[in-house]
C-alpha cells in the first residue's frame, strides 16, 4: 500500500483480531511526528520497507503497508503488495521468539538451572566435552558466549557462513559442538545461530515438543495467533534461528507481550522473572549494543533523554522494538537481503526520527 499526502491509510482498521485500534493522538503520540512517515519511504524506495507497525498504550496506532521486492529464506517472491495479511519473514527475530519460548519450556521441562552444562543433554557427543568445553552452559547457549569459533560476519549466500553450514551438516547439533573454542565460555559474545537451534533441541528433549509445536500451542494460541508458518530443515526439524514468518500483526503482539512482561488480559503466558532476564544486559554485544538472553538491548537520545529498548533484531532490515518508558512497541519490515550496510537505517529512522520522536514531543 502507498499513500498520498493528507491520506488517512495509516490509521489501523479493527479487524477483529484481538487488537483494539485507536489514533496517536488518543495515546499521548503527537501525529504531527508521524506525517510524512508514508511520504519519506515511497521516496526512499532503496529502503525497500514492506511494513511499519505501532502500538501505544497496548493499542495499534500506526499500520502503514509498501510495495517491494521480497523473498522468503532466501526463495524470491518478486515484488509484494503488502498489507495486514500477508507473512513476512522474521529472519533472526525468530532468536527471540525461541527466547520466549524457552520461557515456557523452563517451567515445563525443569530447565531453571541456566548453569547447568550443555552436554548433559547431548550424552551422545560426549566424547566432544573436552576441556573448556565442559563448561559450556544453557545461560552461554541464550547469551551467545559459548566461546566456540562461529562465523556469521559473511554473507549467507557464502558456503563459508557457519550457520549455512550447520544447515547443510548431517548433524546439525554436532556440528556447532565440535567448532574449536576461541575463547573461554562465557567471557564474550559472539552472533551464533547454532546456539538457537541447540537452545531448540534442548527444549525439544525435556518437552517433548519442537519449538514451532510449543509456540503455538503455550505462545501463538494465547495471543489469537492463529497462522504461522515455521520453516524447517529437509527432517522436518524447525528452523530455530531464522525460519519463522508471521503477519506484522501478529509480531507486534509479541512484542506487546514483552512490553506487558508475559501477561496478556489475566493470563501469564511467559513468566514475568523470565522476561525480566531476557531483556536485562548479560553481556556487551555488537558496537554499542547489550545483548540478553536472544535480545538485543540499546539505547537513543531522543530531545537530550536517553531511551532504553529492546529489540528483536533480523537480517533485511527486520525489526521488534520494545520501549518500556514509553509503553511502545515498533515493528518494521523490510527487503534489504542484498544490502547489509543499509540494514540498520530503516529501523533507526523509524525508531528515533517518527515513533520515539512522536510519543517525546
Amino acid at each position: 500500500m502507498t499513500t498520498k499526502p493528507g491520506d488517512n491509510s495509516c490509521r489501523p482498521r479493527d479487524l477483529e483480531d484481538g487488537w483494539l485500534v485507536s489514533t496517536p493522538d488518543a495515546q499521548g503520540m503527537a501525529a504531527k511526528s508521524l506525517k510524512g512517515l508514508a511520504d519519506h519511504f515511497n521516496r526512499w524506495s532503496e529502503a525497500n520497507v514492506h511494513a511499519v507497525l505501532m502500538a501505544r498504550n497496548g493499542k495499534l496506532v500506526f499500520e502503514q503497508y509498501f510495495t517491494g521486492r521480497d523473498e522468503a529464506w532466501g526463495k524470491p517472491l518478486g515484488k509484494v503488495t503488502y498489507d495486514a495479511g500477508k507473512h513476512h519473514d522474521l529472519r533472526s527475530i525468530t532468536k527471540s521468539v525461541v527466547a520466549l519460548a524457552f520461557g515456557i519450556a523452563r517451567e515445563r521441562g525443569g530447565l531453571d538451572d541456566l548453569d547447568r552444562p550443555v552436554f548433559d543433554f547431548f550424552p551422545e557427543h560426549a566424547d566432544l566435552a573436552t576441556g573448556e568445553k565442559k563448561e559450556i552452559t544453557l545461560r552461554h547457549l541464550l547469551e551467545m558466549s559459548t566461546g566456540l569459533e562461529w562465523n556469521e560476519d559473511v554473507p549467507y549466500s557464502d558456503p563459508a557462513n557457519s550457520e549455512i553450514r550447520m544447515t547443510h551438516a548431517q548433524d546439525r547439533c554436532r556440528y556447532v559442538l565440535e567448532q574449536p573454542l576461541v575463547r573461554s565460555p562465557g567471557k564474550a559474545w559472539i552472533y551464533n545461530g547454532g546456539t538457537t537451534a541447540l537452545i531448540a533441541e534442548i527444549m525439544f528433549r525435556t518437552t517433548g515438543l519442537q519449538v514451532d509445536a510449543l509456540a503455538r500451542e503455550a505462545l501463538f494460541a494465547p495471543l489469537g495467533i492463529t497462522e504461522s508458518d515455521w520453516l524447517t530443515y529437509d527432517n522436518g526439524v524447525p528452523i530455530a534461528a531464522s525460519g519463522l514468518r508471521l503477519k506484522p500483526r501478529d509480531l507486534l503482539k509479541l512484542g506487546q507481550l514483552v512490553l506487558d512482561r508475559g501477561k496478556a488480559g489475566d493470563r501469564q503466558i511467559v513468566p514475568s522473572d523470565w522476561i525480566d532476564a531476557m531483556t536485562t544486559p548479560q553481556i556487551n554485544g555488537m558496537m554499542q549494543f547489550f545483548y540478553g538472553y536472544q535480545w538485543w538491548l540499546g539505547r537513543s537520545l531522543i530531545n537530550r533523554q536517553e531511551v532504553t529498548w529492546s529489540a528483536g533484531v533480523g537480517w533485511g532490515g527486520q525489526r521488534l522494538f520494545v520501549v518500556p518508558s514509553q509503553n511502545l512497541v515498533v515493528v518494521v519490515h523490510a527487503g534489504l537481503y542484498d544490502k547489509p550496510d543499509m540494514q540498520m537505517m530503516p529501523g533507526e529512522v523509524v525508531l528515533r526520527r517518527y515513533a520515539l520522536t512522536a510519543t517525546m514531543a
